[in-house]
């Protein structure tokens, strides 16, 4: 299993790779060095959430519909090379949006809306293939070793990144995009050699098939899984939101220089790793839902702690808050991840997969709309740019508040009770109709 867990991690790390020149150099340059608006670069970004309701379709119909005998492998590789189509052809595209922009932005669609295709295709179905590979005593280190892969995958990326285009040119950036994207190719063919066994669809496998209407009731009409779905929503946009504002936070509130403020981004990625290291560890020993609570309550901890630094402008106290932030954002990753699997059933593990993965993208997109529109509000009503920060982590720490609470009535054995009750599949039929 431990090289199963390898290359399940492999495919994770490609698919993440692709995602770090987009969200990062990419959008720096755009908005920047070629002045395009940063709403515009923001809408762009955001296609794969945007797009993220096919996931419950695409898992659906990879349950149903086997390629070559493989049910997972043909649709990760096909996103998987939409995903380096888009890193590949992106670059260009920004550039020729700065030259002619209608042109500029119909191709933009096209190598953006790829790239977040490919995302949401690819990931709804490495997460089923991991949950198929792993029984339920495995899956905690399934997901620790994915997640420690992908964040140490992306801080080389970003430093491989960041040599590559200094100093800065057109050229250097196309040619970095290319490697990046080179390799990301390279390890995602290595994670899916001879990973998925061959095997053809069976009753036992696949029970129904269900419309997309029928799938969605089949989550709504069920409270666990209802409430489960809204946790994630509340849980991610919280802890993601403050992606795009925790640097420039730094700057605003304490004069950090660039230099300064990357460093931010090392530090939390640090105690992330560590953080899922340590959940790996008490995996089988602690149970899920403790060690779920403990990150979000870490998370939590973490942005009121980074409030109060910005009330009382003491860079240690930011740091600590940052610490803390990171820790909470690992323990909650790789629990919340593996209660995530454990809500799902035979047969129709890829309908739930992308159940989940639909809230995980809606909340990012929910945390960067939050994070970007209300500080600009706050800032612009109150003509104090630190008040809007503020008011954005403030928000944050309240959704997390509520999703901690919301978390106790998440039990497991209620949602497998619940799909078992014939009563059950006669509600999504009624709700579907």
């Amino acid at each position: 299993m431990l090289r199963k867990r390898l290359q399940l991690g492999l495919i994770h790390v490609a698919v993440a790779m692709t995602l770090v020149p987009i969200n990062s150099t990419l959008n720096r340059v755009m908005i920047k060095e070629l002045a395009i608006s940063a709403t515009l670069v923001a809408i762009l970004a955001s296609l794969p959430y945007l797009f993220s309701p096919i996931q419950v379709a695409i898992g659906s119909y990879s349950d149903r519909h086997p390629i070559l005998g493989f049910r997972r492998t043909p649709y990760i590789l096909a996103g998987l090379i939409l995903c380096v189509i888009g890193v590949i052809v992106s670059p260009q595209v920004a550039f020729l949006m700065a030259d002619n922009f209608p042109l500029g932005l119909l191709m933009g669609l096209l190598a953006f809306g790829a790239w977040g295709m490919g995302y949401n295709l690819s990931a709804v179905s490495y997460l089923s293939l991991a949950s198929e590979l792993s029984g339920e005593n495995e899956r905690g280190k399934t997901i620790a070793t994915m997640w420690f892969m992908m964040i140490l995958s992306i801080i080389l990326t970003a430093i491989g990144l960041s040599r590559m285009v200094d100093p800065y040119t057109p050229q250097a950036l196309i040619r970095a995009f290319g490697v990046v994207a080179a390799a990301a190719l390279l390890l995602g063919l290595l994670g899916l050699f001879k990973l998925e066994p061959r095997s053809g669809v069976s009753r036992s496998t696949v029970s129904e098939a269900y419309t997309v209407k029928q799938m969605t009731s089949a989550i709504t009409a069920n409270p666990v899984a209802r409430v489960f779905f809204i946790y994630l929503l509340l849980l991610l946009a919280a802890i993601l939101g403050q992606d795009v504002l925790l640097e420039p936070f730094g700057a605003e509130a304490f004069g950090m220089t660039v230099t300064q403020t990357t460093r931010i981004t090392s530090i939390w990625g640090t105690f992330v790793l560590l953080a899922i290291i340590v959940a790996g560890l008490l995996e089988g020993r602690v149970s899920k839902r403790l060690v779920a609570q403990l990150g979000n309550t870490g998370a939590l901890l973490g942005f009121i702690v980074i409030v109060i630094s910005g009330i009382l402008l003491n860079r240690p106290v930011f740091y600590a808050g940052v610490t803390l932030l990171g820790l909470g954002t690992g323990l909650s990753t790789v629990a919340n991840l593996s209660l995530m699997f454990d809500l799902t059933l035979p047969g129709m593990v890829g309908l739930y997969i992308g159940a989940w993965g639909f809230s995980n993208a809606l909340s990012r997109l929910t945390g960067s709309i939050l994070g970007g529109v209300v500080r600009d509000v706050v800032t612009q009503a109150t003509g104090v740019a630190l008040s809007g920060y503020l008011v954005v982590f403030g928000i944050e720490t309240l959704m997390l508040l509520i999703a901690t609470i919301m978390l106790y009535r998440i039990d497991i054995n209620a949602f497998r009770r619940q799909i078992e009750e014939p009563s059950f599949v006669e509600k999504v039929a009624m709700a579907a109709e």
